[in-house]
């Protein structure tokens, strides 16, 4: 989801990693020696950087629930003045933008999120229930008529939409990011439309 084009960190390269990694094989079916080895370090170097899998699991699921909130919050900043049709458009492509590059970390929240510590995991609902209700406002300016609870319900289905990207099919087989990110994109309002 991050938009630098710089090259990434050492961390960044083992979070990467290890949300591959976890989302193929599972949490417990990862070591830190195959991590290490995926990034080209020792399992026992990526203690210099984690205290260890449980650490990266805990930043993989908080840091990117942080960065979806993070992400709508400057896109409404930045949508001052803009009608509220274009500020749930430029949602949904944030999001769709989250579907198509973070494919593995989606698997890793849904099968690993009750792995995290009581407090981790409390933060990452914290996050999303946020989120959530900067969606639900947009949505209920865009579609007036619509209850509070049907709009979130509303959201909750397009976020399951959207979710559903690990199981499109490899990346490769799918028929573009383009035409992908459209059909999601088309498949959202007409969601909220329906609504």
């Amino acid at each position: 989801m991050a938009t630098r084009t710089d090259a990434p960190t050492r961390r960044e390269q083992i979070l990467k990693e290890a949300a591959r990694l976890f989302a193929e094989r599972g949490f417990h079916g990862v070591g830190v020696d195959e991590i290490g080895a995926a990034v080209g370090i020792s399992g026992p170097g990526l203690y210099r950087h984690f205290a260890g899998k449980d650490a990266m699991l805990a930043e993989l699921l908080v840091g990117i629930s942080g960065q979806l909130l993070t992400g709508a919050k400057r896109r409404l900043a930045e949508a001052d003045g803009v009608p509220p049709e274009a500020v749930l458009d430029s949602l949904i492509e944030g999001h769709i933008d989250f579907a198509l590059d973070d494919r593995p970390l989606i698997t890793l929240h849904d099968r690993e999120l009750d792995r995290l510590r009581d407090s981790d995991r409390k933060l990452v609902r914290q996050l999303q229930r946020q989120y959530v209700e900067l969606w639900v406002e947009v949505v209920r300016t865009v579609y007036p008529d619509l209850t509070e609870p049907t709009a979130r319900s509303a959201v909750h289905s397009v976020f399951g939409l959207l979710n559903s990207t690990p199981h499109l099919g490899r990346p490769g087989s799918l028929p573009g990011r383009g035409v992908t990110a459209e059909l999601l994109h088309r498949m959202a309002r007409g969601a909220f439309g329906a609504a």
